[in-house]
C-alpha cells in the first residue's frame, strides 16, 4: 500500500461518521467520539489434533482472508476425552489494525455477509457492554479470496471488532453507520 492510499471506510469514518456521532451523542471533545480500535479473527481448528495438516491449511486460509500472517494458538492445558494434549496446535488468530482493518469491514459488510446463505443480518444483542461486537461465521467460502475448489474442509470463524466506544449504544451507532447490517 502507498503512503497516499486511504481506504474507502476510513474515509467515510473521517468525513461523515465522525460528525454524525458527535451531533447524536453530544460530545464536546473530539476524542471523545469512537472508533473502531481493533478486528481480531480466531477460527479454531479441532480437528487438528487428529490430522496435524488441517491446521496448515486454516493458516493459509486465514492468512488469504485477512491479508496478513496469523498466530497458531496452542492448548493450554491436556484433555484426555478429547486426546488433546498440552501445547499442541488447535486454531489460530490474528489481529487487524489500521488499514488492514478497514479494508477487512469493508469486505466483510459488502461482499461476504451478502453471501450468507439465510442471512436476515446481524444481532444487535452481541456487544459486551464494552463497546466490542462479537460475531460469528459458520463458513469461510464466503470470502471471495476463498476458491471453493480448494476447500478440504468447512470451518467457522469468531470476529470480534474493538471499538473504543464506552457504551452498547454508542458501539452499536458507529458499525451500524459504518455498514453493519444490524437486525431491527
Amino acid at each position: 500500500m502507498s503512503k497516499d492510499y486511504t481506504p474507502r471506510l476510513k474515509k467515510k469514518y473521517d468525513e461523515q461518521i465522525r460528525g454524525q456521532l458527535k451531533e447524536e451523542f453530544g460530545y464536546t471533545n473530539d476524542m471523545q467520539i469512537p472508533k473502531i480500535d481493533k478486528v481480531v479473527i480466531n477460527m479454531g481448528v479441532g480437528e487438528a489434533v487428529a490430522d496435524s495438516k488441517k491446521i496448515k491449511t486454516a493458516l493459509a486460509e486465514m492468512e488469504k482472508i485477512a491479508g496478513q500472517k496469523p498466530v497458531a494458538t496452542k492448548a493450554r492445558k491436556s484433555i484426555a476425552g478429547f486426546k488433546l494434549r498440552e501445547e499442541m496446535l488447535i486454531g489460530c488468530k490474528v489481529t487487524l489494525r489500521r488499514e488492514r482493518m478497514y479494508e477487512f469491514l469493508d469486505r466483510l459488510t459488502n461482499i461476504a455477509l451478502p453471501r450468507v446463505k439465510d442471512f436476515r443480518g446481524l444481532n444487535g444483542k452481541s456487544f459486551d457492554g464494552r463497546g466490542n461486537f462479537a460475531m460469528g461465521l459458520k463458513e469461510q467460502l464466503v470470502f471471495p479470496e476463498i476458491n471453493y475448489d480448494d476447500v478440504d474442509d468447512i470451518r467457522g470463524m469468531d470476529i470480534i471488532v474493538c471499538t473504543t466506544a464506552t457504551s452498547n449504544d454508542e458501539a452499536k451507532s458507529l458499525l451500524a453507520q459504518c455498514g453493519f447490517p444490524f437486525r431491527n
